[in-house]
């Protein structure tokens, strides 16, 4: 059997981003998609990555999941044999993309999380065709499952600083 493969979804996904993948490539490795969680910056979620990943293995990121696929390369390179990269951020927010970031945190906390997620996603992150609406409503499903909360976390990991409280209290009254 050839290395295990690790996935790491991106901004609102989970799992069911790489359901295909997962398909069609567990019958000769062993796949796993590893939860982006366990920290407030993306040193500390991969720094936790790291000490439960197997030893070696091939490693794809999806967004949000490739920017922290980074910070794994740079601390342990020798323990990933590949690496995949889709849509990830190379470079910290800038200050707009920051405060871009808190308009959506304050859309999803008014419950808007479905028109802030079409607003991410564009009219041109997907490609025509008739999967195309499927698609999306399962990332906004995703999005749902996850809430919120998760937004706000996920959007301080890619900032690099911590959004106000009046931008990310939500319902657990966050300090």
């Amino acid at each position: 059997m050839i290395e295990p493969l690790v996935l790491l979804p991106g901004l609102m996904c989970d799992a069911r981003l790489f359901q295909a993948q997962i398909t069609a490539m567990s019958h000769d490795r062993a796949v796993t998609v590893a939860p982006i969680t366990g920290g407030k910056r993306i040193e500390e979620i991969a720094s936790g990555l790291l000490d439960q990943l197997p030893h070696r293995f091939a490693l794809c990121g999806f967004g949000l999941g490739g920017s922290i696929a980074l910070e794994i390369v740079r601390r342990a390179p020798e323990r990933v044999t590949r690496l995949c990269l889709i849509t990830a951020e190379v470079q910290a927010d800038t200050p707009q993309i920051a405060a871009d970031r808190e308009e959506l945190i304050i859309g999803a906390q008014a419950g808007r999380l479905d028109d802030v997620m079409r607003s991410v996603i564009g009219s041109d992150m997907l490609a025509p065709g008739p999967k195309r609406i499927p698609i999306l409503d399962d990332v906004l499903q995703m999005a749902g499952a996850l809430g919120p909360d998760v937004l706000c976390d996920r959007c301080e990991y890619c900032s690099g600083v911590r959004i106000s409280k009046a931008r990310c209290d939500g319902s657990r009254g966050r300090p």
